[in-house]
């Protein structure tokens, strides 16, 4: 059948969901999901001042604790615990007079829907995970959602096995037989995006043989909520030259709620399942917060990374209880527990306080004049509501 993606942005047509019972939530991430540092490191180390007070506590940690700074096994964590993320998603599609379908896919993990499934509210999300394949000189991230509950952490330990020891026979029969399975849905997620630094060229055409070996085995390609218009613009035309379906996805990790859902009348998610596999239908809806300048929405999304959050349960209130790092002896240990005096130095501080002020309302307002509705523009630009 041939698929039909329809596209809407409230901003335009504020009655979308009208017509619609059901509003689903797509890839999100709550505590359980581990991120890299070494993006925060790549940034601090472009930021005059802020990079030489990075470089000075790197040769401390070596001189005095002997403790060299690894910042691609170091991460954080997004701030959101399960229950709160969850509710984050759920509450706003019930805003729009929807009943809301959230399904949660931390990296690699199914231990937020795993815990979810205990509370009553809860008891339909889906196992779902965005797992990382790699493939050739990159990798990509499958939105993996619905897994049987009975073989989710089967499925979990290969999907392990191949991260740890790829092979591209192998991931083709991993892919049919989720497809085989009817309730499973297999997203290819933000497609576009040269995550791993390796060339636009370069993921370009890894990109077009990871799909020319896989793409009968995925249902549909992402409009990622948290990246650019003009990169989901692509996905679009991405989508045209392999007759695929599109579907949301709003990758969120702070406290701001996913950028767009999907709407639908089915009252299940593997309901939903079908109508994106079988019926080859999917209406993706971008919401306000879309609709905000990116960079001033990605910046706002760092920020809610290195925040304190005194609401938090304790233990997972400071920015540096929230992010991790080797000791002396191998052991990931919070930051918290490994500053010598039990906080961070004064002048980290002190740093970390000077990009808090960003989210200073006049500073947030400069930014927003100095790229009026970009993501609006971007977007608009395309003007087909229906994409076939």
């Amino acid at each position: 059948m041939q698929p039909l993606s329809q596209i809407s942005r409230i901003w335009q047509v504020p009655d979308a969901s009208q017509a619609y019972t059901t509003g689903v939530s797509l890839h999100s991430h709550t505590s359980f999901s581990v991120e890299t540092l070494n993006f925060v490191h790549a940034v601090c180390s472009s930021v005059p001042f802020v990079d030489k007070i990075v470089a000075h506590y790197a040769r401390v940690s070596k001189e005095r604790y002997n403790l060299t700074l690894d910042f691609d096994t170091a991460h954080w964590r997004p701030p959101l615990l399960p229950l709160m993320a969850f509710e984050l998603e759920r509450k706003q599609i019930l805003s729009l007079g929807l009943d809301p379908l959230v399904s949660i896919t931390d990296h690699d993990n199914i231990h937020a829907p795993m815990l979810l499934r205990t509370i009553p509210v809860a008891r339909r999300i889906p196992f779902s995970v965005e797992w990382t394949v790699p493939f050739r000189k990159t990798a990509f991230h499958m939105g993996i959602h619905n897994l049987p509950s009975e073989e989710a952490a089967g499925w979990m330990e290969r999907f392990e096995r191949f991260t740890a020891a790829p092979d591209d026979q192998e991931l083709r029969r991993m892919l049919r037989e989720l497809d085989s399975i009817p309730q499973v849905l297999i997203v290819l997620n933000h497609p576009i995006w040269d995550l791993y630094k390796i060339g636009d060229d370069n993921h370009a055409m890894e990109l077009d043989r990871f799909l020319a070996q896989n793409n009968g085995q995925i249902h549909a390609l992402e409009l990622n909520g948290l990246r650019h218009a003009r990169e989901n613009r692509q996905v679009m035309e991405l989508a045209r030259r392999w007759s695929q379906l599109l579907i949301s996805g709003g990758d969120r990790h702070g406290l701001e709620p996913n950028a767009n859902i999907n709407l639908t009348n089915v009252t299940s998610f593997s309901a939903f399942v079908r109508e994106i596999r079988v019926e080859r239908q999917s209406h993706v809806l971008f919401l306000e917060q879309y609709a905000r300048p990116w960079e001033q929405r990605i910046l706002e999304s760092t920020l809610d990374a290195v925040s304190d959050h005194p609401q938090f349960s304790p233990g997972w209130q400071r920015w540096d209880e929230r992010a991790f790092h080797l000791d002396g002896t191998g052991e990931m240990r919070s930051m918290a527990e490994l500053w010598p005096r039990g906080k961070a130095p004064l002048a980290l501080r002190a740093a970390i306080q000077c990009v808090r002020l960003l989210r200073h309302r006049a500073l947030a307002s400069a930014l927003s004049l100095a790229a009026p509705r970009v993501n609006v523009d971007a977007l608009d630009a395309d003007a087909m509501q229906e994409i076939a």
